[in-house]
């Protein structure tokens, strides 16, 4: 074969043979799994070979094993082999005497019903293959080939526990808390041992739930969430007294009590230690038959959190690291596999997969966790109302929604039992009806609002056609102008393609969980797992419509969605982070979306225009002068015939809401810059009142001229506030309860690879922010040195002699501000030479023109932590102040976006 030809996947009858002759070397029945492993070992298939797929649809499927199926298939027939139970494979008597046989003679004449077939109930090969597929202990190439290259990075990154020290946790659990420790402790000593919570942190529970240090990290799986009564009994920290129960009815315990409880749960442990301990060899387990021992022995125990826990600490080996049932079957479904009814059954499929990829199953669960991460919900989604269709407007617009328009914005609408109650009584008064189907409809539209999570997965569906399937990338917003379709949750469509769900689910609901059937919940993964071609995307032509603008990201998207929910925002963070930049950068964003129905870098400069002339963004901002006759109303002095009078007058603010009350088709932006700085209630003065969403509209009078004051709800307040000059939590309390607030901190991913010279600027700021938080103060947090010092034009500094510049005269005084006169701290943060502590002075003359070699010197060997970096490495054999190449400089807006 030449060396360009592609691997080729044998035909059916060359599997014949192999199957008969690894069923013969063997004394019994073999799993389908170890089957195949055998067989491609017997015929040398390569791993190419058994990666090739088995069709478009279908990618994740093997076609070697695919074809070894249809093969055992036709042995089964001709009665040379049999399988006693399901995933089970043995020779009979007449395959042991069958010798070497004819395969594609015995295929003809199955295939043409000539050969004598086995009675029984016909098998169907294709049905039989995709079910044993859901069950089979193995994973296809596709997922093989991630699970594997995953655990590659996560290795290069030192994210995996080594070897050495996963053993020597795990003896120092057993030393502590083994069935031989455990079984040699009575009374209140074992009682204590296992569920003590006082200061000395040695108990059982707190090693299972809390500990995570150098004798035992936390990388063993996690039980956290939920109270203490999930170990059964607890201590109260209030009382010290020994509780049991439900968190609904919780019963007090004799010590007595507590430490028959104890002992009960020791022993049923170490009875559950002893049947693992015999078990055997991982591959010779039946693990559904270990569930139910497992569960007669330890009923109490062995189907908690905590039970499969200790029991996985002992037999890490047998036992994966998912500990709870719901992290179980999520890693399933993401595997594609079916998952049983107990904890210690599934584990057959997690053993035989890292069996498979030759990784120990705490590898593979840490991969399988940075893959899939922890669990999420699966939502059905209507896409019609009567005969109309929103499906093409959800798809277009980034969205899903449903309907029941008249029951308003749900924002306020809290995630409990009175929450969905508030729903049904607005559904009841919008949309009468018998109650059982107000009831439902308000749980659908309460799903939608609050149980429905970012994560999770939404499958958009008309009838029982699937349309398109996608991740939950935003919260519940209510959309006024969204027509019958207001309620939206922003959506990022990951398969577009008509399909239907194997069984049916849902059909007639509009917003429902999907949760009934785990193949439709595999299905959808195996198709998100399919690798497809990109949706192609028309050309534009005069006459068709415009397409719906994609939705935000990032910071503007965080800043749409507060100003969505509350009409009023504060980005807050260190000095020179970026706050103006993105207040200013998100109104404008918003406004060209709202009145052009364009992104902001596509208006035009007539558009541009527009926007100023209307003024439908402003800006002020706040110092210690600044008053409420400024922002609302006050009388300001006027010149008239020669005197000095005082005239009432509107302020910022109120000029603004006249405007925007007179456009409510509008949105209109008020950008307060250094909010902080100002007296908030003397500027604002009742207008805290009717500030916040739900008061929008409502009338209050003004002490000056007397007159009705109302907010419209097309006004929007962006605010910025430099965290060293104030800390937000010393904001008015009414102040900060009608804002949400965005935090924007130091970023050095910012300036890219940008370097000065040989100072590599991200890496340097990154270690200069380290030491600002560890020398600076309690409030370092929020003295920082942002990026944005580092990007005076909007773009990363290159010249050395610029970055000079911004030392000296930007980033030194604040430091020196900071630390005010304590140049021991100073010294610890920019190094000895920079700082000449016994003078207590900077040391300026490295600043000089002709010194800058100096400088990066000093910078180098004060920061030498960035010496030994990529980056640093890169900057170094640059060469000094060389023009980088245009490719190299990332574009202003990407820059500051960080």
């Amino acid at each position: 074969m030449s060396t360009t030809e592609q691997p080729q996947v044998p035909v059916l009858q060359e599997y014949f043979n192999p199957i008969l002759e690894v069923l013969r070397a063997n004394a019994g029945p073999m799993t389908i799994e170890e089957l195949e492993r055998r067989v491609g070992a017997h015929m040398k298939l390569s791993a190419a070979v058994l990666a090739i797929p088995h069709d478009a649809k279908q990618p994740y499927h093997s076609e070697a094993c695919y074809r070894m199926a249809w093969g055992r298939t036709y042995l089964k027939k001709a009665g040379l082999i049999e399988n006693p139970q399901r995933g089970l494979w043995a020779i009979t008597r007449d395959g042991i005497s069958a010798g070497q046989i004819d395969a594609y003679a015995l295929a003809s004449k199955i295939g043409k019903g000539e050969a004598p077939v086995v009675r029984g109930e016909a098998p169907d090969p294709v049905a039989d293959f995709l079910e044993d597929e859901l069950t089979l202990a193995r994973v296809g190439p596709i997922l093989a080939e991630q699970i594997v290259a995953l655990r590659e990075q996560l290795a290069i990154e030192g994210a995996l526990l080594p070897v050495r020290e996963a053993s020597l946790s795990l003896s120092r659990f057993r030393d502590r808390f083994g069935p031989s420790a455990l079984s040699g402790l009575d009374g209140e000593a074992l009682l204590v041992h296992m569920h003590g919570r006082g200061k000395k942190k040695e108990s059982l529970v707190y090693w299972l739930e809390f500990k995570d240090d150098e004798e035992f990290p936390a990388r063993f799986g996690s039980i956290g969430g939920g109270s203490a009564l999930k170990f059964g009994i607890y201590q109260s920290a209030e009382s010290g007294a020994w509780m049991t129960g439900t968190g609904h009815q919780q019963a007090r315990l004799s010590l007595e009590e507590a430490i028959a409880k104890a002992r009960s749960q020791r022993d049923q442990l170490v009875e559950a230690a002893r049947i693992l301990a015999g078990a055997g060899p991982s591959e010779a387990i039946d693990y559904d038959a270990l569930q139910k021992r497992l569960e007669q022995a330890a009923p109490d125990v062995a189907e908690t959190s905590w039970g499969h826990k200790y029991l996985a600490l002992l037999f890490p080996e047998l036992l994966e690291p998912f500990h709870g049932i719901d992290y179980q079957r999520h890693q399933l479904r993401k595997l594609l596999k079916l998952s049983a009814d107990g904890r210690y059954a599934n584990a057959r499929i997690f053993v035989g997969i890292a069996r498979q990829l030759g990784i120990s199953l705490l590898d593979l669960s840490m991969v399988l966790y940075r893959r899939n991460g922890p669990p999420h919900l699966y939502w059905r989604v209507g896409t019609t109302i009567d005969d109309k269709r929103f499906w093409s407007a959800m798809r277009d617009g980034g969205y899903v929604a449903v309907g029941w328009e008249k029951l308003g914005d749900l924002s306020g609408i809290e995630a409990s039992k009175q929450g969905k109650e508030a729903v049904r009584e607005r559904m009841a008064a919008h949309y009468p009806g018998a109650d059982n189907v107000v009831s439902r409809q308000a749980g659908q539209c309460f799903h939608f609002a609050r149980a429905m999570q970012e994560r999770d997965l939404v499958v958009a569906m008309e009838g029982q056609t699937v349309r398109g399937v996608g991740r939950v990338v935003g919260p519940y917003e209510y959309v006024p102008a969204g027509g019958p379709m207001p309620h939206r949750r922003r959506v990022d469509w990951l398969l577009i393609d008509d399909w239907k769900l194997p069984e049916l689910e849902g059909y007639l609901t509009t917003c429902v969980q999907l949760q009934k059937s785990q193949r439709n919940l595999i299905e959808i993964e195996g198709r998100l797992l399919a690798p497809r071609p990109p949706t192609p995307v028309p050309s534009p032509s005069p006459t068709a419509p415009v397409a719906p603008l994609a939705p935000l990201t990032g910071i503007l998207a965080r800043v749409e969605s507060i100003l969505q929910r509350k009409r009023q925002v504060v980005l807050y963070g260190p000095p020179g982070t970026g706050k103006t930049y993105w207040a200013e950068r998100a109104a404008n964003e918003l406004a060209a979306r709202a009145w052009f129905g364009v992104p902001g870098e596509k208006l035009t400069e007539a558009q541009k225009s527009k926007l100023k002339e209307v003024a439908a963004i402003e800006m002020c901002s706040f110092h210690p002068a600044y008053g409420y006759e400024d922002f609302l109303e006050g009388f300001q002095p006027v010149q008239a015939s020669g005197a000095v009078g005082f005239e009432l007058r509107d302020g910022i603010f109120k000029r603004m809401c006249g405007r925007a009350s007179r456009d409510t088709a509008h949105p209109y932006f008020l950008i307060i810059d250094e909010i902080n700085r100002g007296d908030i209630p003397r500027i604002f003065g009742e207008l805290l009142t009717v500030l916040e969403k739900e008061k929008r509209g409502k009338t209050v009078t003004l002490p000056l001229s007397g007159k009705g004051f109302a907010v419209p709800d097309n006004v929007h307040v962006l605010g910025t506030m430099n965290t060293a000059d104030r800390s937000i939590a010393l904001l008015d309390a009414a102040l900060r309860r009608r804002f949400g607030f965005v935090e924007l901190l130091p970023d050095k991913t910012a300036l890219g690879t940008a370097a000065a010279g040989r100072i590599p600027l991200g890496e340097w700021l990154e270690q200069l922010n380290k030491r600002v938080l560890e020398h600076a103060g309690r409030d370092s947090r929020n003295l920082q040195i942002g990026h944005s010092y580092l990007m005076p034009d909007g773009a990363p500094i290159r010249e050395l002699s610029r970055f000079a510049e911004v030392l000296r005269d930007d980033i030194l005084p604040l430091l020196e501000e900071y630390c005010y006169e304590d140049f021991d701290a100073l010294e610890r943060i920019l190094g000895p030479a920079l700082v000449n502590k016994k003078d207590k002075r900077i040391v300026h003359q490295l600043f000089e023109s002709d010194r800058h070699d100096e400088l990066v010197d000093a910078l180098l060997s004060s920061f030498n932590e960035i010496t030994a970096t990529k980056a640093a490495v890169e900057a170094d054999s640059a060469g000094g102040d060389k023009e980088q190449e245009e490719d190299d400089e990332p574009a202003a807006d990407e820059a500051m976006a960080k």
